[in-house]
């Protein structure tokens, strides 16, 4: 027998890691009433498409021990695009901390150190962080697993990061 849970769409800041680990994956409801923050569970195990998803894991911390943590803007085929969009929420056990990247206009108060202040470490103790989430999709691709830095390795231009956000569609 197949049992189904109906759930009423959440603010995405009302996800806790309880919740996360029997549904690691959310979907956006597309729609702003009451406001964009919404989301719905993902019923399946494992989804071929991560568009518009958030995936909820563990994350590792450089010092090795884990954390819980929202990933979002994750491209599977295409790491260096990940890499410089990828959204990360890390639940502190209260809240989330959305960390900042260095092109975010917060980036100052919001940023790596800002993390690991948070969570009481040194920042070498928090970056790398290592996440991996092929267990949740079907497909493959170099950017379902990886590692976030505390600086990227490339800093890229206003005009690049948006070029990666919002990529041109086929015409």
């Amino acid at each position: 027998m197949l049992l189904t849970v109906a759930f009423a769409p959440l603010p995405v800041e009302e996800l806790r890691p309880e919740l996360l680990a029997a549904h690691p994956l959310w979907r956006f409801t597309g729609t702003d009433e009451p406001d964009e923050t919404r989301v719905v569970p993902v019923m399946a195990a494992r989804v071929a498409d991560l568009e518009g998803t958030l995936v909820g894991t563990q994350v590792r911390l450089a010092d090795g021990s884990s954390v819980w943590a929202l990933l979002g803007n994750l491209h599977p085929d295409d790491a260096r695009r990940t890499q410089h969009v990828l959204a990360l929420s890390v639940h502190t056990g209260q809240s989330w901390f959305h960390l900042a990247r260095y092109h975010d206009v917060d980036a100052d108060r919001h940023g790596p150190r800002a993390l690991a202040a948070v969570l009481g470490r040194a920042v070498d103790q928090v970056f790398p962080i290592a996440y991996d989430v092929r267990s949740l999709t079907t497909g493959a691709g170099p950017a379902l697993a990886g590692a976030i830095l505390a600086e990227p390795m490339e800093r890229l231009s206003r005009a690049q990061i948006i070029s990666l956000a919002v990529p041109r569609r086929p015409e």
